[in-house]
């Protein structure tokens, strides 16, 4: 599989992070969304950010430059034509992503293997909605995607073995050190097993055990984690973490995915993590 061009449908963090290391390995990365608007913002904080290396001397201002020239942008699905590879990060909602996979197997070539970077929905409905289920895989990036090693690669029921070792070829050419699921299990291997510490963290929170601040020092000082799960919540969203949740509390009708009610009082209250400026923390805006 010779791929020259990646398409990534969704132009929030992950998207623009995967789109961003696609280009750093020296493919042309494509993002688009909804609008223009949103797709040209994504490549402007994806500027802002190397822009921020230049300064701290991690990467020079001709590596910058040579980045987000192969960064280019656009408001619809339509590149999905000249695409080599299409990776889907849109929002986790299973309806809008059945949608977005039935237009993009419209327009792209019938060569070309399409990719979800869901963290917990079920693939398989994804590639259900195409006429290549075969051609349909899992390629789950970390935040931030250009930096954390791991992709987690996970077939549907019928995604085949030639388009699996080419997801973990392309994963291995983008520098990562890709796993691969023997088969579909929501929320893979590390969002099943971190999605019930998290979740237990914001319980001991509810319940009055301790302060945020107590429980991940503890976390760090007691598990040697590099961030306290509650500081990690923050930065991966709580409305996100809560998606999360609800998606394995239902898929696997198990009550130690259920989340407090603490949760929900602090999505309603605007209290979304680091994007909103305040979460379990106060990040001043």
């Amino acid at each position: 599989m010779a791929i020259k061009k990646v398409m990534v449908i969704g132009a929030g963090t992950m998207g623009g992070g995967i789109a961003q290391l696609c280009a750093q390995q020296g493919f042309d990365a494509i993002i688009t969304d909804i609008n223009q608007e949103l797709s040209d913002n994504a490549k402007t904080r994806i500027e802002k950010g190397l822009s921020k290396r230049v300064e701290k001397g991690k990467i020079t201002d001709d590596d910058k430059n040579s980045i987000i020239s192969k960064i280019s942008t656009a408001g619809d699905l339509s590149p999905a034509k000249d695409a080599d590879i299409i990776i889907e990060s849109a929002i986790e909602n299973i309806e809008i992503k059945k949608k977005i996979f039935s237009e993009i197997d419209g327009l792209a070539r019938p060569d070309v293997i399409l990719v979800t970077n869901t963290t917990s929905l079920s693939i398989s409905e994804m590639a259900e909605a195409t006429g290549r289920p075969d051609k349909v895989v899992q390629m789950h990036f970390f935040n931030p995607p250009a930096i954390m090693k791991l992709v987690e690669i996970m077939p549907g029921k019928n995604t085949s073995k030639e388009t699996i070792d080419a997801a973990e070829a392309f994963a291995k050419e983008l520098g990562k050190d890709p796993v691969v699921c023997k088969s579909e299990a929501p929320a893979g291997i590390v969002s099943r097993i971190l999605g019930q510490l998290l979740n237990e963290a914001t319980w001991l929170v509810d319940s009055g055990v301790a302060d945020a601040e107590d429980i991940d020092k503890a976390m760090k000082l007691g598990a040697n984690h590099p961030m306290g799960p509650l500081q990690l919540i923050d930065f991966i969203g709580i409305d996100i973490h809560r998606a999360k949740m609800q998606t394995l509390r239902s898929k696997l009708d198990d009550p130690r995915y259920q989340h407090p009610k603490l949760i929900d009082d602090m999505i309603e209250e605007g209290k979304l993590g680091r994007k909103a400026g305040k979460g379990f923390y106060d990040y001043g805006g």
